[in-house]
């Protein structure tokens, strides 16, 4: 079943309190049709060191694990009680919470029970290596994921699981759903060929596509990478595909509309539908992506996560969830679009049913290009949809041809479709 995971960095939204995640916001997420709320940037991270990257610092350097960042709340010695309603509001409101998990490293004022060593991986210079070897680390997780579940944490995306041994990760994860069952774990892992290891014998719920789809993506928008490659990794996927997450930003990745990738939201249109509706994997945003937030203020087309920062799509945000106004034109149209695929996604056809490439069966059709076009088919015994993506500046005239195999369900042997620049059609046969 397709989930739909909202990021948003915790101290960019409204006033960057845990209380600005009020009544009005939540419906909003969930208006979007969201399950998951990802909130980064909760436990107790380093800030004001001289050590520490960026003011007020990155959440992945993790000081205390068992208390919230004062910064989040209204009132400092209250912070764990507003963090208390704050998950009593988020399951009010029909949705789930997710924190991050960092088991690779802590903060170098990191004084708990984590053993650690005296060096850091990469150029994280704020941080120092666990060391995974020592039963005190170990028991220390336990306690950490239990801690936070007891509080209601609904699941915990987990930082960098490659650098982690991973019978230990696996051991852990078995431990805490003997408990609590129905929490998700979700890797954030890069090598596709430790995909199936992290999926089967770890024991995640949920994985990145990151090195996949999205680097597909990436390509066929920027670079023009042939579309086929969409065919080639789900087809490398195989049984994987349904435990995919597929996103075009987060945290980590350049902002859509930067003049660092796309320039324009309008041009991420065809690898949204793709990313969103072709196949059963989840889906997530990150908060503003469906404004067309740009990253204007930063170098790098990223949102900070190291620096106190203000992305104009997310104050206007707050705006029009409170007041009602507040979108330029722009952010209106992108706003509409994100809305109307993911009210799409939502549909039995999509978030469960079946899905059918069309691609091998219109080489040669009329108006298709295999190099900058990508149909599919998303149907149950309800209804079923052609999908048609076109990630070319032109417009598209195409004519999908359905296999004869498959003419009982879409009740017609093809279909005439035009599709705008940068966008994709999608008809309900």
């Amino acid at each position: 079943m397709k989930k739909i995971i909202y990021q948003a960095l915790t101290r960019l939204w409204g006033k960057g309190h845990l209380s600005s995640w009020d009544k009005a916001s939540l419906e909003y997420v969930r208006s979007l049709g969201c399950d998951y709320l990802w909130l980064t940037g909760i436990p107790r991270h380093a800030t004001e060191k001289d050590f520490v990257k960026g003011n007020p610092g990155s959440p992945y350097a993790i000081s205390d694990w068992k208390d919230i960042n004062l910064y989040l709340a209204d009132r400092e010695d209250r912070r764990m009680e507003e963090f208390d309603a704050l998950v009593e509001r988020i399951h009010s409101a029909g949705l789930k919470l997710i924190i991050d998990y960092v088991p690779n490293h802590v903060a170098k004022d990191y004084s708990g029970p984590i053993v650690h060593y005296d060096w850091c991986d990469a150029d994280w210079t704020d941080t120092l290596k666990n060391d995974w070897s020592s039963e005190r680390t170990r028991d220390a997780m336990l306690d950490i994921l239990l801690f936070w579940a007891g509080k209601g944490v609904d699941g915990f995306r987990c930082d960098m699981v490659e650098l982690v041994p991973p019978d230990g990760l696996g051991k852990l994860i078995s431990e805490v759903k003997a408990i609590y069952p129905d929490l998700i774990f979700i890797a954030e892992a890069y090598g596709k060929e430790n995909y199936w290891k992290y999926l089967e014998d770890v024991g995640f719920d949920l994985l990145y596509d990151k090195s996949g789809l999205y680097d597909n993506l990436r390509d066929i928008c920027l670079y023009g990478k042939t579309a086929e490659s969409i065919t080639w990794n789900w087809q490398w996927l195989g049984q994987m595909q349904p435990r995919m997450l597929n996103f075009l930003e987060n945290h980590d990745e350049v902002r859509l509309a930067s003049s660092s990738f796309l320039g324009s939201p309008q041009k991420a249109y065809a690898a949204l539908a793709v990313s969103l509706l072709f196949n059963d994997a989840s889906f997530m945003l990150y908060a503003g992506e469906e404004l067309g937030e740009n990253a204007s203020e930063s170098k790098d087309g990223r949102t900070s996560i190291f620096d106190w920062c203000n992305p104009a799509s997310l104050a206007h945000l707050n705006c029009y969830i409170h007041l009602g106004k507040g979108l330029n034109l722009t952010e209106e149209h992108v706003l509409e679009k994100y809305r109307s695929l993911l009210a799409l996604s939502r549909q039995s056809a999509f978030s469960k049913g079946k899905c059918w490439d069309l691609c091998y069966c219109n080489h040669g059709s009329f108006g298709f290009d295999p190099t900058r076009h990508f149909a599919f088919l998303r149907y149950d015994e309800e209804s079923c949809w052609l999908v048609a993506c076109n990630f070319s500046q032109e417009k598209a005239d195409m004519c999908v041809d359905f296999p004869e195999g498959l003419r009982n369900i879409t009740k017609r042997e093809n279909c005439r479709i035009e599709v705008p620049a940068f966008d994709a059609g999608i008809v309900r046969l």
